[in-house]
Order: structure tokens, then sequence, then C-alpha cells
């Protein structure tokens, strides 16, 4: 800002040449004395230094020089009055420039300084410029301030000291001087103000820290140019970035007051370096929780190493990233990595491979694919001198060496450098895989990794994966999973949503959309709560694969008010290096209660709810659905539970604490319930009656025990007398020990409601 052009004031008096009526010699207001025809005053007009001059003897103790001309005072202006002078002859006084300052109606305004420094002359001959700044701001650097009562000036300059010596001052200047405080006049300080150069090589970060500590809660302006940081650098202040910020890989910049990815976008200029740095600094910085992407889109082509790029291998304090997109873009980067390697396996050492061959040709976080190895089963470390690999979960029929191929999906966000990482949570993230990557990689170890209200947008190979304990305690909320392979029959997807290793998931009011398999989950203590799950396809009574599968035994879970569509439960031990029962608890701990199973043009021998036992001797011991809706739509099907027994079968002998009721069956042929209660009606007299009650009971159970014997009207011999005896009971009858047979003392006839049961309550 400058008046003197943008509003066209005269400030500069004219020079001594012009006359001497308009110099005072008292304060330059109306009717005051001027040094025109002063016999202690004359114009020189070819002074050696100054050109035209005007030269006074001093003959007062106070010698005023006054412009008569108002110059106004502005708010916000700041002006600088200007004067050389030199002492020609006689005593030597001192020089200051000076002023009056008028308020309204030209009356003096009390109580303000009128006067600038005092320079004394010390020779004769030497030029001395003194100068004064005058503005309406309590700013440092200014030698007047005004306030807003001043309304215009009369600026000159004081002589003070001894009298009788002779000077000579040239012309007055007077100047809008308010760039000089422009800085501390507006919101913002300039980081060029204080030493930055911008040259992308220069390390501005010194500058950055003073320019910093002067704003004091004004913004700080990075303006055009590309700045170097040498070192971390921490902005108390907001910050305005019209440049952009180069650094290595380990240095922070932490925004204090714009802690937004916005503002790291405009700091470095490129999205994928911002969100990494923004990301460094929500770790590495205790003033924020949470990043908030500002609703930005960020377009990715490569994987992000997200221990790398926080500069950390360990983290476990409450951080959040949310609302924003994560945009996958088509890219070589996304291949996934094939390697084919010999190894050994021995159930002693049931999570390690030994004598792996290209062992350093294998990625930390493969799949782990061979004989014997079950789903989700993942590289988490490896030792190359030693040419092992440690691995997720144990292989169920894999001992000896064999040829294991490992296949290393890439992934949006790669947590998997991190040794630990705990309680980090995405809150409104769209990740937008667009079948080019997976999702997100989680780190090998940590708990409360928590996605919140989180779209995953066709992956092209995983939504979610574990490679090893860093999913205790995984939360999953209101997140929607679409898949890549959609138009592909059921059979032929290969994709999955997420796995688990550890325990204690809780999964709540998501919705997973024709995945290859929805969710693995290994680990127990699992609340699987109000989700929606369909894997269907357009194939006609096509086969359907599983949607959720349990691989450990005793899963202490509860899958309770889930949309379990056109897919199966399946209940394995895939992953136990022992299949076989031993000592262990076997197949329980599971409530499945108050879910609607639908399925529709499927084969008849499609079943819900499916136990494939991975070894011999196993059984049902804790197992309780109730309060369920079957619904088959265009067909029937034979029954909700089956046992895949193309490996091992359940041993029905031992069945315990087995609950099938309160459940709704439709287009259901056969419904399963345990305990059971039937109406038999024998019409001929016979001793024994054989009551069949197999189909009721699940999984091909056997007829255990029998709990409850009532008659319905008169029970009669072949007399039709009445016969008040009781018969008594033999389970396991029959060759497939699901039969019931009564034995009463004669041959009798009539009916009974039996109520019979597959397990034994201990």
């Amino acid at each position: 800002m400058n008046k003197a052009i943008t509003d066209g004031l005269i400030l500069t008096p004219p020079p001594f040449s012009g006359g001497l009526d308009v110099w005072s010699r008292e304060d330059g207001t109306p009717g005051t004395a001027s040094y025109d025809g002063a016999a202690d005053a004359a114009y020189v007009p070819a002074d050696q230094d100054f050109g035209g001059c005007l030269e006074i003897q001093k003959t007062e103790s106070l010698q005023r020089l006054r412009w008569t001309g108002e110059t106004p005072i502005l708010p916000g202006c700041y002006l600088r009055i200007r004067a050389r002078v030199k002492a020609v002859s006689g005593n030597l006084p001192s020089v200051r420039i000076a002023g009056f300052a008028a308020g309204a109606g030209g009356a003096a305004v009390p109580g303000l300084v009128t006067t600038g420094p005092t320079t004394a002359l010390t020779s004769y001959g030497e030029i001395v410029e003194v100068t004064a700044i005058v503005g309406t701001g309590n700013r440092l650097g200014v030698d007047m301030q005004w306030g807003s009562a001043a309304i215009y000036g009369h600026f000159g300059l004081d002589l003070t000291g001894a009298t009788g010596g002779v000077v000579r001052i040239d012309d007055l200047e007077i100047e809008d001087v308010t760039s000089i405080f422009h800085r501390t006049m507006m919101d913002w300080v300039d980081v060029r103000d204080f030493g930055a150069v911008g040259d992308g090589v220069t390390d501005d970060q010194p500058a950055f820290e003073a320019a910093d500590l002067a704003a004091n809660g004004r913004d700080v302006l990075v303006p055009a140019g590309t700045y170097f940081l040498g070192a971390s650098m921490t902005f108390e202040n907001a910050v305005r970035f019209e440049g952009t910020v180069i650094a290595d890989a380990a240095t922070r910049l932490i925004l204090r007051r714009n802690f937004d990815f916005p503002s790291y976008a405009d700091a470095f200029g490129d999205e994928v370096l911002a969100f990494k740095k923004a990301f460094q600094a929500l770790l590495h910085f205790s003033d924020h929780e949470s990043l908030d992407l500002g609703g930005r889109r960020i377009e990715l082509d490569a994987p992000i190493d997200m221990a790398e790029a926080a500069d950390l291998s360990t983290y476990e304090i409450r951080r959040v990233v949310r609302n924003g997109q994560i945009n996958c873009q088509a890219s070589a980067n996304w291949d996934v990595e094939v390697t084919t390697s010999q190894a050994s396996y021995a159930t002693t050492n049931p999570k390690e491979l030994t004598g792996v061959a290209n062992v350093a040709n294998i990625p930390v976080g493969s799949l782990v694919e061979g004989t014997g190895v079950g789903r989700e089963v993942y590289v988490t470390a490896k030792n190359i001198g030693a040419g092992t690999l440690s691995i997720s979960q144990p292989l169920h029929a894999a001992a000896g060496t064999q040829v294991f191929t490992f296949r290393r999906f890439k992934f949006a966000l790669d947590f998997s450098g991190f040794t630990k990482l705990s309680r980090l949570t995405f809150t409104d993230v769209d990740f937008e895989c667009n079948g080019f990557c997976s999702g997100i990689l989680l780190a090998p170890a940590g708990e409360l990794f928590h996605l919140r209200d989180c779209w995953f947008t066709k992956p092209s190979d995983r939504g979610v994966t574990s490679i090893g304990l860093g999913c205790q305690d995984f939360q999953m909320d209101r997140c929607h999973f679409i898949s890549n392979e959609q138009a592909l029959p059921a059979t032929d997807r290969t994709s999955i949503g997420f796995n688990v290793n550890a325990n204690d998931a809780k999964i709540r009011d998501n919705r997973f959309q024709r995945m290859g398999t929805t969710m693995v989950l290994h680990g127990n203590g699992h609340l699987i709560v109000g989700n929606h799950w369909f894997q269907g396809d357009n194939v006609t009574d096509g086969p359907r694969v599983a949607g959720l599968v349990l691989t450990e035994t005793n899963v202490k879970s509860v899958i309770t008010g889930n949309y379990i569509d056109n897919s199966f439960i399946e209940w394995t031990n895939e992953h136990d290096a022992t299949p076989d029962f031993l000592s262990e608890f076997s197949f329980g701990g599971l409530t499945i209660t108050g879910n609607i199973f639908t399925c529709n043009d499927v084969a008849p021998w499609f079943s819900w709810l499916v136990v494939k036992p991975f070894g011999s001797d196993h059984f049902l011991q804790g197992l309780s659905v109730s309060g369920n809706t079957f619904k088959s739509l265009n067909g029937t099907i034979d029954r909700i539970d089956r046992v895949d027994t193309s490996i091992a079968s359940l041993d029905p002998s031992r069945a315990r604490n087995v609950t099938f009721s309160g459940n709704t069956f439709n287009s259901v042929d056969q419904p399963t319930i345990n305990p059971v209660t039937l109406e038999f009606d024998q019409t001929g007299a016979s001793t024994n009656w054989v009551l069949d009650v197999s189909g009721y009971l699940p999984f091909g159970g056997w007829s255990r025990e029998v709990t409850g014997i009532v008659t319905e009207g008169a029970i009669r011999n072949t007399a039709l007398s009445a016969v008040f005896a009781m018969p008594y009971v033999t389970t396991n009858d029959g060759a497939e020990n699901n039969l019931v047979r009564l034995t009463w003392p004669e041959p009798v006839s009539g009916r009974v409601h039996v109520t019979a049961r597959t397990d034994k309550p201990v």
C-alpha cells in the first residue's frame, strides 16, 4: 500500500526554491510567522552538496521549521519524514524531525509524541540525515504514534542546543512507508522476511521457525517457491502455502493449527507424499488424535508402505484417519508377486517352514499355498540366514517337503512394516481398489484396529488382510465391500473380504456384496452381529460357497442378527497341525441366533450350516441354533445342516449340549430340531414301537437320549383294554443309531409324544 500512488495524495513538501512563505518558524498552523524575508534564513541556490537548500542561523534556543501544508494522517498508513542537514559555521546544534498533530478543527491533539530522535551535529560540512516515522499504530519502529485522534500534521524539524551556528537543510521528504509494516499490519507474516530463499537447495527451516515465532497468532505465508527443510518443523500458527516444501523421509512437518490433509497437499504439492507426511505427523505429534482428509481423493498408483511413511516400527496410541477417498489407478506396481519354493514342514514346529529355497525372494505378507495348507495362511517373517519362514497359522496336512506357492498381493495401504500397531481407526474412508489392488494389510501384531463407515470397492484379491496377530480385537462397523467378481459364478471367485487370526473380533452392521468368501475367522470370542453378506450368482440350481469360515473348533463366538444370503457358514479346524481330536475342545462354543438365512436357485443339497472336520474323532460339544429364519426361493432344499465328510466325519456318539429350537423353515424339506418332540401313531398292536426321529437330528446325529414320553389318549391292548404300564426306551436304535424303540410289556397300539435328543447335556 502506498497512498501517494493509490490515492494520489501529495505528501512531500515543495522545495525551498519555491519560496519560504510556506515554511513556518512556529508550529505551521495558519497565521504563524514564516521564514519569508527573515534575517536569520535565506535560500541558497547552489550548495555543493544539496544544490538548492535553506540556510538558517540558529537564533532561538528551540528553532522550529514547519511546512504549513497539511499532511493527512490515515489509519493504517505510516509516513517517514526525512531531512539532510550539515553545519556550516558557529556553534554546532542538534537536529530532529518534529511535527504538529492536528485534530478536529485544527486544534493540537494533546499527549502525543511530536518529535523524533535527536542527532547532534559534530563537525562542519558533514551531511547528517535525520528521520522519523509517524503513524496511527503502536508498532515497533514508529517514532511518533498518533493514534486515531490526529487528522493531519505540519512536519519539519527542530534545531536544539547552542545558538549562533549556521546550518544548511536540503529539501524535506515525506514518503509512505506502510509497506515496511505490511507484515505486522496484516493477518500473516511472510517467511521471506525472515530469510527464506525458496530455491529448493537452501535450508529454509530456520527462517520458517523465525517467521512462526514472530507470527504470534497470525498466519504464516509461504509464498511461491520450493523450500527445503533440513530439519523437522513444527508450526505453532496456521500456515498458508503458495509455494511447496521438500524434505527427506525422516523430516517431519507439523501443522498444529491447520492439521488436515488439504494443508499438507498444499505444502508438498503431491497428494501421495502429502498423505505420507500427514500420517507421519499424526503418529509423531500428540496434539491431534485424527487426520481429516477433507473429503479429498488421493490418486494412488502404488502401495504405500505406512511404516516407512511414518518412520516408525511400533505405535500404540489411538489415532484416526477420516473423511476421504483412496482411488487406485492402473499400474504395474499392483502386480501380484508369485514365487514358488521348496520347503519343509514339521508338526512339532507348527508355525515355521524350514529349508526354504530362495527364501530371500519370498516377500513377507505372502499367501502360502500348497498341499495341506488351510485358507489365509501368510508369511509373517523370514530369516534369510537360517532359510526359514514364519507363518501365521499351522498347516493341517503338510508334514514333509513340498513345493509351495507364495502370492504377495499388493495393498493400497500396507502396514506390514510395523512390528506392532494398535488403536488405529479409519472412518468414512472410501478405498476404491477398482480391480487393480487389495485394500489394507494389517501389521503382524497389535490390537484394536478399527474400520468404521468405510467402503472397499472392487478389491482385486483381498479387502482387509491380517498376516499375524494385528487383528486382535479387530473391529469393523458399518463398512461396505463390493466385489470385483460379481459377474462370475460363485465357485469361480477367489476374493476374500477379510480374515482374522486372533481373538475377539467385533464385526457389526457391515454389507458384503458377492465376494468369493466374505470372512475367514480363526481365534475365538468373536461377535458377528447385524451384517448382510450375499454371494449368489446367476447360475440356476448352482452350487454355493462358504461366506463365513470358522477355522477353530471351540470358537466361543456369537453369530446373531445377520442376513446370510446364498452362502453358508463353514466350521472347520483347518488351522491345526494335528487335526485329529486329542484332548482339546472339539467343535463347540458357538451361538447362532436371530439370523435370516436365504437362498435362491440353488441345488437341493445346499445347506447353510456345514461342519467340516479336518481330522478324526471330533464331535459337537456346545452349539445353539435358535430363533433363525431359513428360506429357500425358487426351489426347495433338503435340509439346513450337513457334515462335509470329504476328509473326516463327526463322532455322533459324543455330542453334547446341542440345541436347535425356535427356528422357522420355508421350502426346506426336513426341519432340524433338537430336542425334537414328535407325535407317533401305532395302529397295529405291537410290543416294540420303532420311532424314526433321524431326519430332525442335526448333522446326522444319533438318537442318544429320550427326555419325555407322553401318551395321548388310552394305550390299548389287543382286547382294546386300556394299558397303564409304561414302556422302556432303547436309544441309538437301528443300523445307523438314529431311531428310538419303545418296548411295552404286551402288544399295544395308540399315540405317544416322544422328546428325543441327539446329545447329552454333559
